[in-house]
């Protein structure tokens, strides 16, 4: 136990030693080694950062459940993560969740933010996935959201870009995940209670989860959105994980599957 205390001890060490937060992403363009639907793989959940979590309803939340603002987020945070784990393990994978112990994991989680950083890409088109293409136009966090320029009616999302290609490589040599989905970002868009602030009644809820995908090789398999829309009156935690994030879930453990087997 001490053995393995040690092990753990040094590679966050050296995870640390060589990330520095805000450096250029690292670009690997290169097919990856795991891509290999014959093999049995083990995928690693990263949870959202803490400021990376928008919501519109959790005022409406609150109402209903007296629930704080940061109880609401990690009720979420961990319900992603359950959901995930679940979908993921149906379809025969193994996996290690970051949020199933945090006292166990946090210093990982912190070694893992601070050798992240974050790109606004355009959302790529799932049915011929493409990474997509590293763009000079980050400015920054703002309120949760990097701020760029856009054209009118084009999409995008938060993706995840390691600026230490030792990372995944050093994770999976202590835990032996050859995958990593790393869960960048939770929207939570309002419907008719936006009325209240905006003006503008919607006709429902949409939840978004941003993500990325990478190997233990540090390429990127799969990303983009994951949106699911659910009815304005459903103000209940439990309810929102349990049924609209399990579909969320089974959509990406789907998207994994299909990655994983294109050579």
């Amino acid at each position: 136990m001490k053995e393995l205390y040690l092990i753990r001890t040094t590679v966050l060490f050296v995870v640390i030693a060589f990330g520095v937060y805000g450096q250029q992403p690292t670009v690997l363009k290169q097919p990856s080694k795991v891509v290999d639907n014959t093999t049995n793989h083990k995928v690693m959940l990263v949870p959202f950062e803490p400021r990376l979590y928008l919501s519109e309803m959790d005022y409406s939340i609150n109402k209903q459940t007296g629930w704080t603002a940061r109880e609401i987020k990690h009720h979420f945070r961990n319900g992603i993560a359950r959901q995930c784990s679940k979908a993921l393990k149906a379809n025969g994978f193994k996996v290690v969740d970051l949020m199933e112990d945090t006292s166990r994991y946090g210093r990982e989680l912190k070694s893992i933010y601070s050798n992240l950083s974050y790109d606004y890409d355009k959302i790529p088109d799932q049915e011929k996935y493409k990474a997509p293409e590293n763009e000079k136009k980050q400015k920054g966090i703002e309120k949760g959201q990097i701020q760029v320029e856009t054209t009118v009616g084009e999409r995008r999302f938060m993706n995840a870009k390691l600026t230490n290609a030792k990372l995944v490589p050093l994770l999976y040599s202590t835990y032996k995940t050859d995958v990593f989905i790393f869960i960048n970002e939770l929207d939570l868009k309002s419907g008719m209670d936006a009325a209240n602030n905006t003006g503008v009644i919607q006709s429902g809820r949409k939840i978004v989860w941003h993500y990325t995908i990478y190997s233990y090789d540090a390429v990127e398999l799969n990303s983009g959105v994951v949106e699911q829309d659910f009815p304005v009156k459903v103000n209940d935690p439990d309810k929102i994980v349990q049924t609209y994030f399990s579909q969320m879930a089974s959509t990406l453990s789907t998207r994994l599957v299909t990655a994983l087997s294109k050579k």
